[in-house]
């Protein structure tokens, strides 16, 4: 999508294309649907409009799973979208600009603007840039659809004198010609250029898999999941900065965070025989390093040194790891385990693994189970062995 086709979209003319291209897509999903609405659409609408309109019908139908009801009132590029940080995240971001205390915000290197969206929705002051002009015009219009101040400018980020502003936010693009990198000298604008932000106030979004020794001290690492899911860290420095490590879960019922304050270490946690319950961290503690922690929070304690399940003797609820009950331990051996699931009448199989080399769909389909009962089992290393447990969720 050019500048002036975007341009053209947010004319009177490209919004009525617009909203009839919405129309007609919940028609469009037999064989052959989207031609048939692009002919309907070109008899009265150049092909080039056509073509950017059904390109946004097709993002916001995208976006929903990051922006929810949002999508279907904001505009996207397809490589920014997948670059946007989802907005429920965004938004928790925002609170802890608000406990922090700051009421202007620069994002620096904005894209379309989801966090600015949830910066001036918390009642920060905010300011864009971004070296793409579709994208700035894409956040403005955003910011605008919303009905939300703000202002977006074309700007280098790594030249922006940003010193007025309370708090600093940035997104390095981590995507180059061959695709996805892990390598900080590859992103843009490069971790030398991120290192120099953290010397004031300011948060940097980064992926979940970054190594603990990349960052600096006195730098917070904050590991995000999203009912369940791994979506982010971000580093946080200068007065923003309120632990070492720390574990955020959205979900259903809210949010919980939990940092390394928490977490009493593997010497008074210890490793112990399988317990009545056992707990998987969710992705973001185990991110974190705080599996221990969960472990204190549940009065458990690891199954092994290096496997991150803790066992407990005793049914906890917790918004960082999922609790199961301990139903029996069956032979680890293939052959014995497929003979005592045929003997409890399973056929449908849950496996979930840590620690040991197995790929489920391969063995469920080895073991060939036909019963009528359903399952949980866990394969796992329990004391540095093979263990398989059967469980159940509570």
């Amino acid at each position: 999508m050019d500048l002036d086709a975007f341009r053209w979209l947010l004319t009177d003319e490209g919004q009525a294309l617009l909203a009839r291209a919405t129309e007609l897509a919940g028609t469009g999903d037999e064989p052959g649907g989207e031609l048939r609405i692009q002919a309907e659409l070109r008899r009265t609408a150049p092909a080039a409009g056509v073509a950017t309109a059904m390109t946004q019908v097709e993002l916001r139908a995208r976006a929903r799973a990051k922006f929810g009801d949002l999508a279907d009132r904001l505009y996207f590029t397809p490589e920014a979208l997948e670059q946007a940080t989802r907005q429920s995240v965004a938004t928790h971001r925002a609170g802890r600009y608000q406990a922090f205390g700051a009421r202007t915000l620069i994002d620096l290197g904005c894209g379309i603007g989801g966090d600015l969206i949830a910066g001036s929705r918390a009642g920060l002051v905010c300011a864009g840039v971004d070296l793409d002009p579709v994208r700035v015009a894409v956040a403005e219009a955003n910011l605008a659809a919303l009905d939300l101040p703000g202002a977006v400018q074309v700007a280098d980020a790594t030249t922006v004198d940003h010193r007025g502003f309370d708090l600093a936010f940035a997104d390095p693009a981590r995507r180059t010609g061959a695709g996805r990198s892990f390598k900080t000298d590859d992103w843009i604008p490069p971790w030398s250029w991120v290192e120099g932000l953290f010397r004031r106030d300011a948060c940097v979004k980064v992926a979940p898999g970054i190594p603990h020794s990349l960052v600096p001290a006195g730098v917070e690492a904050e590991w995000v999941s999203d009912r369940g899911e791994v979506k982010e860290a971000a580093l946080w420095s200068g007065r923003t900065a309120t632990a070492d490590r720390r574990a955020t879960v959205i979900g259903e019922g809210g949010l919980a965070s939990l940092t390394d304050e928490d977490d009493p270490g593997a010497d008074e946690v210890g490793v112990g025989e399988v317990g009545d319950f056992l707990y998987e961290p969710d992705g973001a503690v185990i991110r974190a390093g705080l599996v221990t922690a969960v472990a204190a929070g549940v009065e458990g304690r690891l199954v092994d040194a290096k496997i991150a399940y803790v066992t407990s003797d005793r049914p906890f609820r917790s918004p960082f790891a999922r609790g199961y009950r301990v139903l029996e331990h069956l032979p680890y051996r293939e052959k014995q385990l497929k003979a005592a699931l045929r003997e409890r009448d399973i056929g449908r199989l849950t496996i979930k693994k840590r620690g040991v080399d197995v790929a489920p769909d391969a063995l469920r389909k080895r073991l060939d189970l036909a019963g009528d009962e359903e399952a949980t089992l866990v394969l796992t290393r329990v004391a540095g062995h093979g263990a398989a447990l059967l469980v159940a969720p509570f």
